[in-house]
């Protein structure tokens, strides 16, 4: 099914298309947390798992291009703020891959992450001038209450995840301004374009991943290597582009915490289960704490 008539079943239906669009976001952004760690187990590291992720952003944008007509907005706010949203995604993945994934769970990495509309709704309320209801105060206050449990670690493993809290912070803010960018570039940029841009600025991020990544030419190139990075950074790819259309038709001040907050649920269940492991009573407590943020951030109005 393509994206026009993704648009088109929804409007059938009279439901709004931004909650389409942020669903299949959420869907496939909680698979792909669950899974992006798997490549590096298979001696594929995680430098060329972002150059892997950075190729899969091409298929997206081709079908994107396609169902526009192949018209790509080439206005100089069109160049701007497309290179500026996805420096940030860009360079938020490349952390991602490189620092935090690297070094740190899953589990707890993404919880913190989703964190990131906090940003988007405190940059939104100084510089746009916005204002988040009650339920969106309490959500962010919530929302911070959360990451020091999140970040804690049980005694003798502090060493084994060293530095990743530093790593996914950084990542947080740089996809909680992202949303902002995109927030403030939706009515001034259509969405293929901003994604188109999105794509080309993470081609152009890769050879600093390849020279981060250790031996190269000796990593897996096979089917279970850099063939399931490749279909793992699809899932991120099309919610990214998924993600660009939910702006567009939905108030960022919804979508951004709803897709950000919600796959999480699914990231954290899905990694537990392949684990087989608990986290730690201060850590779920962190979990539940962030997951009642969720409920306010994303349903407030």
């Amino acid at each position: 099914m393509s994206i026009t008539q993704l648009q088109s079943t929804s409007e059938d239906k009279k439901q709004p298309s931004w909650l389409m669009f942020s669903l299949l976001t959420i869907v496939l952004w909680g698979t792909w947390g669950a899974f992006i760690a798997i490549p590096e187990s298979n001696n594929f590291p995680a430098e060329l798992g972002f150059i892997m992720w950075a190729f899969s952003m091409v298929v997206p944008a081709f079908f994107a291009l396609r169902a526009k007509g192949w018209e790509l907005d080439v206005t100089i706010p069109s160049i701007v703020y497309g290179s500026i949203i996805g420096l940030l995604g860009g360079v938020g993945q490349l952390i991602l891959y490189t620092g935090a994934i690297a070094n740190g769970p899953a589990y707890l990495i993404f919880p913190i992450i989703a964190l990131a509309p906090v940003v988007t709704i405190l940059m939104s309320f100084m510089f746009l001038k916005e204002r988040a209801g009650k339920k969106g105060w309490i959500g962010i206050a919530l929302a911070l209450m959360a990451v020091p449990f999140l970040n804690y670690s049980e005694p003798g493993i502090a060493a084994e995840y060293s530095g990743w809290f530093i790593f996914t912070i950084l990542v947080f803010l740089a996809w909680g301004i992202q949303g902002y960018f995109i927030k403030f570039a939706n009515e001034k940029v259509d969405a293929e374009s901003i994604f188109f841009y999105m794509a080309l600025i993470s081609l152009i991020l890769c050879p600093i991943a390849w020279f981060m990544a250790e031996g190269p030419p000796s990593a897996n190139w096979g089917w279970d290597g850099a063939g399931l990075a490749f279909g793992i950074g699809l899932l991120n790819s099309f919610g990214a582009l998924f993600l660009v259309f939910a702006f567009r038709y939905g108030k960022a001040i919804v979508v951004s915490p709803l897709v950000n907050c919600l796959p999480p649920i699914i990231t954290s269940v899905l990694s537990l289960i392949m684990l087989a492991v608990l986290p730690a009573p201060i850590v779920g407590i962190g979990m539940f704490i962030a997951l009642i943020s969720a409920y306010y951030l994303a349903f407030d109005s």
